[in-house]
């Protein structure tokens, strides 16, 4: 029997990744040599590459687009592909890989091919924020988008680096006052960080939502309301029960976060800057990954 022809598009980021990354390109290249399936890349720019890999998947007729880096990258595929019967693969190529730890997809280049070939399909619930933006992994306001704001403008990566921006975001840590507002939700809070959680565990492999599941219909807001520095380290590098009295984790379907001052946010490690109100809605099974058969 013939195998089904399939025709994959590569989304790759040359900028994601140390510098002993993998060179992509010619791994799927010589792991699609001697296959029949139809495949193309797009690298990109930075620039405006949104519509580009859209003309790209319609030019090409894609059946699968694959984000080759990071998380970031998964996220800005993910967002074309959102509400799309093309299946959304991922080759882990960044220096963040939560998303791709999430789904038990493989560090090993070739393992992961394979998953793309032949994995099977979740079906991923996505959040949608302030109508224009989706979270795929996690999105949070407060501290851990302050410490990825010094990481963005520092000259270096890798762990070292991220643990001092920690440590200089504790320094100048500062207490947000807002209010939610949604399902059985309407309070004002107190919190050093909320995070809008639709899986388990940052890219650092810090757990922050330790029974998270990706396509169970509901997301949650986990919110730390007290940064005492050992219940930190419990939080960013391993998991232990949480002091509720610091930390707490609340299902739901949507939630609208006001804020009577700015706040830094995040989405999926892409710092957006500061803002006052983020409405987050759940949106079911809204994207289809390749997964291993072992997964999700």
């Amino acid at each position: 029997m013939m195998p089904e022809l399939l025709t994959i598009l590569f989304v790759l980021n040359p900028v994601s990744g140390g510098k002993k990354k993998p060179e992509w390109k010619t791994l799927i290249m010589d792991y699609f040599k001697e296959l029949p399936h139809k495949i193309d890349f797009y690298e990109l720019t930075g620039g405006n590459d949104q519509p580009a890999i859209q003309s790209k998947i319609k030019e090409m007729n894609a059946q699968r687009v694959v984000a080759v880096g990071g998380d970031g990258t998964v996220s800005l595929v993910g967002k074309i592909l959102i509400q799309n019967k093309i299946l959304l693969g991922i080759l882990p190529g960044g220096s963040a890989n939560g998303m791709a730890a999430e789904l038990k997809i493989p560090s090993d280049p070739q393992k992961a091919l394979d998953i793309i070939v032949s994995g099977k399909i979740h079906p991923c619930d996505t959040i949608r924020i302030n109508e224009d933006d989706m979270v795929f992994h996690l999105a949070d306001l407060g501290l851990n988008a302050q410490i990825i704001k010094y990481f963005d403008e520092s000259r270096f990566r890798g762990m070292l680096t991220y643990s001092r921006m920690l440590f200089k975001a504790l320094a100048n840590k500062s207490l947000m006052k807002v209010h939610l507002k949604g399902d059985n939700l309407d309070e004002t809070i107190a919190a050093y960080m909320i995070v809008i959680a639709n899986a388990s565990k940052y890219g650092t492999g810090a757990v922050i939502n330790p029974d998270a599941v990706t396509d169970d219909g509901v997301f949650e807001l986990v919110i730390v309301r007290r940064i005492a520095l050992s219940e930190f380290i419990k939080l960013f590098w391993s998991y232990k029960s949480f002091n509720p009295r610091s930390v707490e984790i609340i299902e739901t379907k949507k939630v609208e976060i006001i804020s009577k001052k700015s706040v830094r946010f995040q989405i999926d490690g892409e710092y957006k800057g500061k803002i006052k109100n983020i409405r987050a809605e759940i949106m079911p099974a809204s994207l289809r990954v390749l997964v291993p058969e072992d997964s999700v």
